[in-house]
């Protein structure tokens, strides 16, 4: 059984550009969509199946990267963005008309603190960094995917060639756990 985990991976993707420059995001307003101009490439590329993240319709996972906050810009309709929940860690800037999430940004102290979370596959452009892994795998149960199908979910990304985790991947929850060393003054 072949799942949609999302459209932009289900047949495999691209391998990404190390010298792509960047490009714009748009909502999917089809007047006056909200645009995000990004400067460079992204990295850590993933599908999430935590329950936060923008998805497109019917797809079990996003697929979402990070990037410096310094290279992340709205240049269009900024004035349709709107924070999704205050209170979480991860700041969704998203399009009141469309719903789309066209940026995370954490205002938090945190270890990802700087970065900002986007979604690739809302620019035209090609040469954006491929995914790298899926993270918060088992996270789709909770939204009400069957635990009985999970190896084959399993199974579907590893034959893409991406591994699974139901964290981050090991350098980034090594970031983490780093981060929180240094805090309590134990690194």
């Amino acid at each position: 059984m072949s799942f949609n985990l999302h459209p932009s991976i289900n047949s495999g993707f691209k391998k990404g550009s190390d010298s792509f420059s960047g490009g714009v995001l748009r909502c999917k307003c089809q007047s006056n969509p909200v645009e995000v101009t990004l400067k460079g490439n992204v990295v850590h590329n993933h599908a999430c199946g935590c329950s936060k993240c923008w998805k497109p319709e019917g797809a079990l996972f996003s697929v979402i990267a990070v990037i410096p906050r310094d290279n992340v810009s709205v240049t269009a309709n900024g004035d349709k963005l709107h924070i999704v929940d205050e209170s979480a860690v991860i700041q969704r800037n998203a399009c009141s008309s469309c719903g789309v999430h066209m940026f995370g940004r954490i205002e938090k102290d945190h270890a990802f603190k700087g970065l900002d979370f986007v979604h690739v596959e809302l620019s035209d452009k090609e040469g954006w960094q491929e995914p790298q892994f899926a993270a918060f795998v088992s996270s789709i149960i909770e939204q009400g995917f069957s635990p009985d199908s999970m190896a084959g979910v399993r199974s579907q990304f590893k034959s893409i060639g991406l591994e699974t985790y139901d964290a981050l991947s090991p350098p980034l929850m090594d970031a983490l756990a780093t981060y929180t060393a240094q805090k309590a003054a134990r690194l």
